[in-house]
Formats: C-alpha cells, structure tokens, sequence
C-alpha cells in the first residue's frame, strides 16, 4: 500500500498536536513529511519533535515537498487561503471546521479544488464521534421510536451541533428564524485581544424538511456543556444518556465507555448501552490505538479520506456539507438582522452578515479575503472574523 505524502499547516498547541499524533498512528497510510508554522520557533520545535522538516513559508513548501495532502489545522479564517493554494499546487486538503467563516469563501475553496482535480474535506469531527455513532445506531434501531423534535444549546458558533443534527434528522434545514442581542457583561480579554464588556447571544428555530422542528440556544454565558438533545415517541437521547418510556416508566441507560489500558495510556473498546439487548458501538480504529471519542473521529478523516484520494472517490465531508452547517449559523443570526424574519434555505445571495465579516477581513489583516497570497502571510487569531461580527468560535 502506497503512503501518501502528508504536512500540517499549523502545528499549534491543541488541535494541531492532536493531529500530529494521530498522523504517526495512521503511518501505514500517511507519511507525515512537513510541518509548515507562521512561528519560526514553533516550526522547528514541532518538526524535531514528529520527525519532520520545518517550513514558514507555505509556498516554499508546496515548491519543495512533493505533497499529496496538506492537513490545514490553522483557525478557519486562513481555510480558504491555505486550501486553494494548495489545490493550484495539485495537492489536496483536508481543513478543520468550519469550513470557513462565509458561504462565497467555501465557494472558492470548490471551485480551486474542481479546477485543479483535487478532494477537499472538512473535518467535522462531531458526527464521528463513537458517541454519535452510537445514538444513530440506538434511532435507526427504533428504541426511542420516531424521532419528533430536537434541542441544541451551544455555547459558541454551533456548526458542530448542527452537524450532529443534521446527520442524526437525514433531512436539510428548510427555514430558519433567529433572534440575537446584547447584553452587559463582566469585561473579559476577548479572543482578538481586546477587553470587552458585552455578551452576545441568539436563539433559533430551525424548520427541517422531515418535519422536525430544532430548537436552538447560545446563552451569552454558558454555565454547561454543549448539549443536544433528541425527542423520539418511545424515549429520548439527553447528551450522553438514553431514556426509554415516560412519567413513572421512564428509564435512565447512559452511555458506558469500555477501555483498554496499553503502554502509551489507553484505547477505546467500545460505547454501548445496558438496554436488552445491549446496543454497542465497537471502535473500528482500537487496532491502530484510538484513545477516545475524538481520536475515533481523526482517525476516520484519515482513514476514508486516503481511499478518496487513492481511489478517485468523494470526500466523506467535503465542502458541501461542511457549508451546510455554517449556512445555519450565518441563517440564524441573518433572520435577527432582518426583523427576525423566516429565512428561506438554501441561502441563494450573499448575507448580510457574512457581507460584515468580509469587511473585518480588511480590519484585521489588511486584505480582502480574495487576496490569498497575501493572506497566507499574517497570523491568524482564534476567533477571527466570526468572532468580531457573531462572538462565534
């Protein structure tokens, strides 16, 4: 079996590393060659550390290193830069989520990589998660019966939460009506670096075309965790636990996570529920040593992207359906500029809010979000466009 060829842009400290570690565990299918990083220091520490070659600069990169897969693990405002010079280069991509902080950006990245005959996939992780394949295999077995309404709370830009969704519904979002505001807050350092004293919050109702209605909520303080929670007619799936029957009936089975301890830490077995019988997800990735829920998800990126790339097939995830989880986010807050007025899906003219978020391109970086080779070259915050216009993360 042929390795593919493969560098990070963006070693960071968090995502970034989870990936590189996760790429030396898929080495009998990627051979990790460069790590490219705006920081020269960060560069070559990381590269010393995972046994590669340092670069700073992605164009000398791309010139010099005969890729096959750029992993892009860079906040998502530099997404449509680093994927579309990478497609003009003939290499293909794979970009942490979002897909990008507009619509027309996401645009950009399809058209590069339909011009330059290369695979683009967005790493969702959500719906990959051992978790969320678990709850989908508890519905699609008729536990909780016909599925009739959903709840999301997110604390910060809910595009994983739609995913989740999406994937559990089978049906696109058909309309969607948003309410948002500000409130006074206790001054914090933002993620731009600047002290604010304000909280933003929105709420939404999101029409699917199956029928079901999603309620959703990003408080402008999030005192829990994300949570989704879906309501069938024989029971419901509340985050991580399943509840069949009703009133006095209703019975509690959470989800059980079974572990195997290795030298390295531990490997994830399984995810199942004591119902009877017992529903189980075994980890397809234990052999290769997933660790937990979201290295499952990694894994599966690498996994089924290598045959995309090998086999001439479509991305799992690619940007199509990345868009159609940030088409929600941009929908719900649109709906509250516009009056709170349904919006109609799917969004056919650019939106206002992502109009707001262009023009924080030129505020924060210097250049219009079209100019990619000059953004290549600035450093990228965290929370970036979206988080000035949305406070979205």
């Amino acid at each position: 079996m042929d390795r593919l060829k493969l560098a990070v842009v963006g070693a960071g400290a968090g995502r970034g590393q989870a990936w590189l570690s996760t790429v030396k565990k898929m080495s009998a299918l990627y051979e990790l060659c460069a790590i490219c990083d705006a920081d020269k220091v960060r560069a070559k520490e990381n590269a010393s550390k995972w046994g590669c070659q340092p670069y700073t600069n992605l164009l000398e990169m791309l010139k010099k290193v005969g890729l096959d897969v750029v992993l892009c693990t860079t906040p998502p405002d530099a997404n449509h830069a680093v994927a579309c010079i990478a497609a003009e280069h003939g290499v293909n991509v794979i970009v942490e989520i979002p897909v990008a902080p507009t619509l027309p950006l996401a645009n950009m990245m399809a058209k590069a990589a339909e011009r330059n005959h290369v695979k683009i996939e967005v790493a969702e992780n959500v719906y990959r998660w051992a978790t969320e394949c678990l709850k989908r295999k508890i519905i699609g077995l008729g536990l909780i019966g016909e599925v009739i309404h959903v709840r999301l709370w997110y604390t910060s830009g809910p595009y994983h939460g739609f995913n989740a969704i999406r994937k559990i519904l089978k049906s696109e979002a058909e309309r969607v009506l948003g309410y948002a505001g500000v409130i006074k807050a206790p001054w914090f350092v933002d993620y731009l670096g600047r002290t604010v004293e304000t909280r933003m919050w929105e709420n939404g109702v999101i029409e699917f075309k199956s029928g079901v209605v999603c309620l959703y909520e990003m408080p402008p303080h999030g005192h829990r965790g994300n949570l989704w929670e879906v309501e069938g007619t024989e029971g419901q799936i509340v985050g991580n636990n399943l509840y069949l029957g009703s009133g006095g009936r209703r019975r509690p089975y959470p989800f059980n996570f079974e572990y195997t301890t290795v030298r390295e830490g531990h490997v994830l077995d399984r995810v199942y529920v004591e119902t009877e019988p017992p529903v189980i997800y075994e980890n397809p990735y234990k052999d290769r040593g997933a660790s937990d829920n979201d290295e499952v998800a990694r894994m599966r990126i690498l996994d089924r992207f290598y045959k995309a790339v090998t086999e001439d097939a479509e991305p799992e995830y690619g940007v199509e359906e990345g868009s159609r989880d940030q088409e929600l986010c941009i929908s719900v807050r649109e709906s509250a500029l516009r009056g709170s007025s349904w919006v109609s899906l799917p969004l056919k003219d650019v939106t206002e809010v992502e109009k707001r978020m262009h023009e924080e391109y030129v505020k924060l970086y210097g250049h219009k979000p079209e100019e990619i080779y000059e953004l290549i070259k600035v450093s990228f915050p965290r929370g970036g466009v979206r988080w000035a216009v949305a406070q979205w993360l």
